[in-house]
C-alpha cells in the first residue's frame, strides 16, 4: 500500500519557505505553485495553514516590523539623553536586521502593489518618523549637529543600515576565509561611522 506524504509543515516553517521564495522571485513573481514546489507540499496543504500568499506576505512583514518597533520600547530607547537613545536604536536596528535578515529584506523590498504592501510602507514611515524625532531632540539638546536636517540625517542613517541586507550573508565566510562579522560587530561599526559625523562631541 503506497505511503502518503504527510504535511509536516508548521505555520512558522511554511512562512520561512515563503519568505525565501518571495525574496528570490519577488512577491509579484511568486505564485502559489512556486510556493507549493518550494515547500514540497500541495497547494491545498498550504491553504490549510493560510488563506493565500498575501497572508504569508503580511506574516513575514509583521515579524520584521514587530522586531523593529519592539526596539523603540526597550529601556535604553526611552531613557537618558536623546543621542544615547538614538545610538541604542541604531545599534539594535542593525542587530534585528541581521538576526531577522530574510524578513527585514522582504519588508525593505515591498513596493505598495497590494493592501499589505501599502500598510507595510506606512509602518516603515512611522518607524522612520519616530527615529527622526529622536534626531531632532538630540540636536535640540546640543549633542548632534544642528546644520544637518533631521529627516536627511535619518535617511542617511537608514541608508547605511538597510544596505546591510544587500551584502550580509550569515552563511558565507568573509574575504579572508574567516566567519562573517557578528551582528554586534557590524552594529558597532555603523554606530561609530555614523555618529562620528553627527555628534558635536
Amino acid at each position: 500500500m503506497p505511503t502518503v506524504k504527510r504535511d509536516t509543515y508548521t505555520p512558522d516553517s511554511l512562512l520561512s519557505v515563503a519568505v525565501r521564495v518571495f525574496n528570490e522571485r519577488g512577491y509579484d513573481g511568486t505564485s502559489m505553485e512556486h510556493l507549493s514546489q518550494a515547500a514540497g507540499i500541495s497547494k491545498s496543504s498550504i491553504y490549510h495553514h493560510v488563506r493565500g500568499k498575501e497572508e504569508l506576505l503580511r506574516r513575514g512583514i509583521s515579524r520584521a516590523l514587530g522586531g523593529l518597533f519592539g526596539i523603540l520600547e526597550e529601556p535604553r530607547a526611552v531613557e537618558g539623553r536623546a543621542v544615547e537613545q538614538l545610538e541604542h536604536v541604531t545599534r539594535r536596528t542593525v542587530e534585528v536586521l541581521m538576526t531577522e535578515l530574510p524578513y527585514v529584506t522582504l519588508l525593505l523590498r515591498v513596493r505598495g502593489n497590494t493592501d499589505t504592501e501599502v500598510w507595510a510602507m506606512d509602518r516603515r514611515r512611522e518607524f522612520d518618523q519616530r527615529v527622526a524625532e529622536l534626531v531632532k531632540r538630540a540636536a535640540a539638546e546640543g549633542d548632534l549637529r544642528s546644520d544637518v536636517d533631521a529627516r536627511l540625517a535619518t535617511r542617511l542613517l537608514f541608508g547605511m543600515i538597510n544596505s546591510i541586507a544587500e551584502w550580509y550573508r550569515p552563511d558565507r565566510a568573509g574575504s579572508n576565509g574567516a566567519p562573517n562579522d557578528t551582528s554586534a560587530e557590524v552594529a558597532e561599526a555603523v554606530v561609530r561611522t555614523a555618529f562620528s559625523g553627527l555628534r558635536t562631541h
